[in-house]
């Protein structure tokens, strides 16, 4: 699988300075971790599951969520679990190995083991699991049950711990916390792909919802947790972990209070004008900016529940061309004892010591989701993904 592989090789072409490489379930974790993009998630109950993983892969998404958890009444576990299990089945008999990486989201950490016997061969399939509310005390029975499961099916699986208890949300409990959950994913760190910040349910303990105008990191209580959980958890020494950008939960909006947040000027070639148009109209550009503030705040990838979301995750996790220069020119051999220059687009400072890291992120987001063209910009992409 690729990032934007949905679209035709001369487009590509086209668009790329560097196009993304191509990857498997099987490739090294710290790709993957990187590569993990638009994550979808949807309900095990789903009667068309294995249809609809076809269908999301064919329109260039690469990693899935298969819930039995929160999305999903309690009353229908077993039936969840039976559909989920049926649907593998039959999607491992006419598939392939050519399917995203493919997650379940698990309520207990016995339907670990018990899932990874009933789905048989069909596990081949499986890339790990979703573990909920993730703290120490409540994950690390969830992750033994993981190292147990891998070793009897033989097959690599990874765990993606979803950090949202109020234990994380609480002022007096959240440094424990994190030093907790700290504990917990070091000593799994080869199993752990990836931390997933739940902020529903952050915001439910306080009775609140940000609406389409409002992005995560205007609620202020979560920003301090968003902010907290990278301090501790997303550090670029070598300890840290690929944390991933919470849910956007609106497809359309109907009403508007505010004016839009996406900016008119780069879309005014062509038909991107009705491009721009659309994008407000399905609430994507409150979606845009906080993608950009997920990057901004050291997140890499995105929790999703539509399809629709998928393709501006992607074409914002694409590496511009001067991000790419500028990485380029930081990690020079020559460079390596520091010093400060000019950026080649002659706009800013690059102080190699301090720029060491993120330019480093950068050539790695720009391997698994491509360079941009010179003259090509996220309008460019998202108008070639909704075309194709």
């Amino acid at each position: 699988m690729r990032h934007f592989g949905q679209i035709a090789p001369d487009v590509r072409k086209r668009l790329f300075h560097q196009e993304p490489c191509s990857f498997t379930a099987e490739s090294p974790a710290r790709l993957l971790s990187a590569a993990l993009g638009a994550t979808l998630y949807s309900p095990a109950t789903r009667p068309s599951l294995a249809d609809d993983i076809l269908k999301q892969s064919a329109r260039g998404l690469v990693s899935m969520v298969l819930c039995l958890e929160d999305s999903i009444d309690d009353a229908d576990v077993p039936v969840g679990e039976e559909n989920l299990v049926r649907q593998l089945t039959d999607l491992a008999e006419r598939s392939g190995d050519d399917v995203p990486l493919l997650f379940v989201r698990v309520r207990t950490p016995e339907q670990i083991p018990d899932l990874v016997r009933r789905l048989g061969p069909a596990v081949r399939l499986l890339s790990g699991f979703v573990l909920p509310k993730f703290t120490e005390e409540r994950g690390m029975p969830f992750l033994e049950a993981l190292a147990a499961a891998e070793a009897t099916s033989g097959r690599r699986l990874f765990a993606m711990p979803v950090l949202e208890s109020p234990d994380l949300l609480y002022r007096e409990s959240r440094v424990q916390t994190l030093e907790g959950i700290s504990r917990a994913v070091d000593k799994y760190r080869d199993r752990v792909l990836a931390l997933r910040l739940g902020v529903t349910d952050f915001c439910s303990s306080y009775g609140l919802r940000r609406g389409p105008d409002m992005t995560a990191y205007d609620v202020q209580i979560v920003a301090s947790v968003i902010a907290d959980v990278v301090n501790m958890l997303a550090r670029a020494d070598g300890t840290g972990f690929t944390v991933t950008g919470p849910v956007w939960e609106y497809f359309r909006v109907q009403e508007r209070m505010f004016k839009p947040q996406l900016r008119q000027s780069p879309f005014l070639e062509g038909q991107a004008v009705e491009l721009r148009q659309k994008l407000i109209e399905h609430s994507m550009d409150g979606l845009l900016r906080e993608i950009s503030l997920d990057r901004a705040n050291g997140l890499l990838g995105k929790t999703c529940i539509h399809p629709s979301h998928v393709l501006p995750v992607h074409a914002l996790s694409v590496v511009s061309h001067e991000e790419f220069s500028d990485a380029q020119d930081i990690l020079r051999p020559e460079r390596c004892g520091g010093g400060v220059m000019r950026s080649a687009y002659t706009n800013k400072m690059n102080e190699v010591k301090p720029h060491r890291a993120w330019a480093e992120r950068t050539l790695l987001r720009g391997e698994v989701f491509g360079v941009a063209n010179e003259d090509v910009g996220f309008v460019e992409l998202l108008a070639a993904g909704l075309s194709d």
